[in-house]
């Protein structure tokens, strides 16, 4: 087995741990994702409290094209993006009538919360681990956003 494996690899394997997680807490039997091209089955054995994968069908979500092309001339420039850690909603404020975390030309300070991604009734904060100014928001507030979807560019310091 090779020592690295590719993002797409790691992103299948990061997924399968989310869902397992899921399972685990809310007590799930059997849970089927399938997004863009990627469908994973997970399924409790009967006589196994653990959960197995049943069925993984690779073609790896690919974020969105105008996003991964931004994504892509920001890393050749050697400028930080800030990708979605799980899937879910993405907010740009705590609340609706709360301005903001960042906005474009912001500095930001490392450990900063940029956005809010909300998955499964939870609201996860997502925190800036550079120092660097805001050059980019490649989201809409309160569109669904997947796993390694670049969020937000950022100029570091």
């Amino acid at each position: 087995m090779e020592k690295r494996l590719k993002s797409s690899e790691r992103e299948a394997f990061r997924l399968i741990e989310e869902m397992l997680q899921l399972m685990e807490s809310r007590g799930l039997v059997e849970l089927e994702m399938e997004h863009q091209g990627l469908r994973i089955r997970l399924k409790k054995a009967s006589s196994s409290p653990a959960p197995q994968v049943v069925e993984y069908i690779a073609g790896l979500p690919q974020p969105a094209a105008s996003a991964a092309a931004k994504a892509a001339a920001a890393e050749e420039s050697h400028r930080i993006v800030i990708k979605s850690p799980m899937v879910g909603t993405f907010y740009r404020s705590p609340a609706p009538d709360a301005p903001p975390f960042v906005e474009v030309g912001q500095d930001l300070d490392n450990g900063q919360v940029v956005c809010i991604i909300e998955a499964m009734k939870l609201m996860n904060e997502i925190k800036a681990e550079v120092d660097g100014r805001i050059s980019e928001i490649l989201v809409e507030n309160g569109s669904p956003v997947e796993f390694g979807q670049p969020l937000f560019v950022v100029e570091p310091r």
